[in-house]
Order: structure tokens, then C-alpha cells, then sequence
């Protein structure tokens, strides 16, 4: 199959606990792609950088089988630029500077060579970008999914919701999924958000797990416990990478597909939350990624063989 991921391919430069970063390489779209490339051969990227992007990066994501004819290269331009600093607890963090840059007027072109992908991944970038790319797709693909956050929810609700409804899945956090709803119930605001268009929702809880809603069908899968949360930075994007890698290379969108894909997801972005940035998912193998996947379902088997009522 094919999966096509649009989203940024940019610069953070980030402060934990645990220490801090200059700038390195970050963006939505660099971690879905490094995160899908372990399942999916035949991937695209949609994005815009400038010409202060190293070199290295990119020979980096050629090397994974991610195609960048749709990557922009803007001559004289800087890239996108975001830095953060994270509290203690690891689940919060504050926004300290923030440089569109390139992506301020990024018109997503999509190749001739991409037409007729057949998964198709937008990630965070503004509601009107995300529905521009589905518009210009002359077959829809087979699963579209896409992903958003509090900031367009706060000046962009229309134009969101207009999107939403032109997808199949929305990813999303729990946090977010109660501002969009209105609901504090994750069930609730489940039903809420469907209502707007989408057949499937993920509702990502963090460190405790995610949730996968469609029609009656509700499947938890839990989050692997970490010692140490080295930097969250981009794991909810490892997530979705891994997840739509896994949905694209066996081509299988049914409810149980999903379900396997979401751990797939989760021990992917269990990995990138233990070393700053991209770092992590360029040094480990598939067999670690097995590995870890064996640790997931070790964590949520079990038996029972007597009667408990």
C-alpha cells in the first residue's frame, strides 16, 4: 500500500527535567513518517522547509523509503522553529518561543506522483490547510486520518469542524476531545465528536493509555510503564505514525486492524519518549520494536478460570 503523511518538518529546541536541547530536528510530519517507515515501504511526505534544514536529515528520510518530491524547499527562508519547557510532572509544559516561519503560508502541493495514495495522514497544521490537501487528492484514499489541537479549537472552530467531517478518523488528546465535546466524559464527547463526521476516534490519554471508538466498539489499550519519560516531545506523532504504518502495510482498516495498530503505536511511542527528539527511533530495530510490542501484551493478558459470580 501506500501512506501519505502532510504535516511539519521543523527545528524545537527543548528543556526537561532531565536536561535541555539546542535545535534540534522535531516536527509532526518527521516523526509520523520515521515512526511509520518501520511497517510502511511506500510512504510521501507533503511539507515545507526552509534552506537552513540540514542535508543530513533529509538523506536520512530518503534512506527510510520517504519519497520528498512534495517536500518545499524555500531558498532564503528559515524553517519552523517551536521551544518548550516541561514541568516536572512530564504531562505539562510551557510554550516559550514560537517561529512559523516557512509554514506561515505553506500551500500544500501534492505531486502527480502522490495521487492515488491510499492512506493519508494530516497532521497538526491549520483546518484549512488539512481540508486543501484532501480537496486536491483526486481518489480518496482508503483511510484518512488527521490530527489537531486546542489552538485551532480556540480560532479556527468552524474551519475545524468542516475538516473533521471530511475525514475517517480523528486522533486526538483526551484534553482536547473535552474542549471540542463540551463533555468531561471521554464516552460522551466520544459520541459528541463522531456526530461531526468521523467513523473512528482515538482518544490518547498519555501515560494511561488510549481509547479507539467506532459505533458500539470501544477498545482501551493501555501505556507501557516508563521509568524514566525522558521527553514526550512528538511521541503523540510516533503514535500516529506507527499506527497508520501498521493500518497501511497490511492495507486491513477493520476494527480488529485497529486495535493492533494502536499497540503498535503505543510501543513506538513508548521509545520516543526516552531520548530528546527524533533520537530514539533512528537507533532501534524492528526486534526492538517486537519486543516491546511483547511487553504490551503481557501487560493487558490475562486468564480466569474460576467463576466469579
Amino acid at each position: 500500500m501506500s501512506l501519505l503523511t502532510v504535516g511539519s518538518v521543523a527545528f524545537d529546541a527543548i528543556e526537561t527535567p532531565f536536561g535541555k536541547t539546542d535545535r534540534i530536528i522535531g516536527g509532526a510530519g518527521t516523526y509520523i513518517a520515521l515512526a511509520a517507515s518501520f511497517y510502511e515501504k511506500n510512504q510521501q511526505i507533503c511539507a515545507v522547509v526552509g534552506d537552513d534544514f540540514p542535508q543530513e536529515m533529509l538523506d536520512t528520510l530518503e534512506s527510510r523509503n520517504i519519497d520528498l518530491e512534495g517536500l518545499q524547499i524555500k531558498e532564503g527562508e528559515k524553517s519552523f522553529f517551536w521551544s518548550g519547557k516541561y514541568h516536572n510532572d512530564m504531562n505539562s509544559r510551557d510554550t516559550l518561543v514560537t517561529e512559523l516561519n516557512v509554514l506561515e503560508n505553506f500551500d500544500p502541493i501534492i505531486p502527480a506522483s502522490y495521487q492515488g495514495t491510499e492512506f493519508l495522514m494530516l497532521g497538526n497544521l491549520s483546518p484549512q490547510v488539512q481540508s486543501t490537501v484532501i480537496a486536491r487528492l483526486t481518489t480518496r484514499p482508503k483511510l484518512v486520518a488527521m490530527d489537531t489541537m486546542n489552538f485551532w479549537m480556540d480560532i479556527a472552530l468552524d474551519d475545524l469542524k468542516k475538516a473533521i467531517s471530511k475525514v475517517d478518523l480523528l486522533i486526538i488528546n483526551d484534553e482536547e476531545a473535552r474542549q471540542l465535546s463540551g463533555e468531561y466524559s471521554l464516552l460522551k464527547a466520544a459520541k459528541v465528536i463522531r456526530k461531526m463526521g468521523c467513523k473512528y476516534l482515538i482518544i490518547k490519554k498519555g501515560e494511561h493509555g488510549a481509547l479507539l471508538f467506532h459505533g458500539d466498539e470501544v477498545f482501551f489499550a493501555p501505556a507501557l510503564p516508563l521509568e524514566e519519560v525522558f521527553d514526550p516531545t512528538g511521541a503523540g506523532d510516533t503514535f500516529a505514525g506507527g499506527f497508520m504504518g501498521y493500518l497501511s502495510s497490511t492495507g486491513d482498516i477493520s476494527f480488529e486492524s485497529m486495535k493492533r495498530a494502536i499497540i503498535v503505536g503505543s510501543a513506538l511511542a513508548s521509545f520516543c519518549c526516552e531520548k530528546f527528539g527524533t533520537e530514539r527511533l533512528t537507533t532501534i530495530s524492528n526486534e526492538d520494536i517486537t519486543r516491546r510490542i511483547q511487553k504490551f501484551v503481557a501487560l493487558s493478558s490475562f486468564t480466569m478460570n474460576e467463576t466469579l459470580v
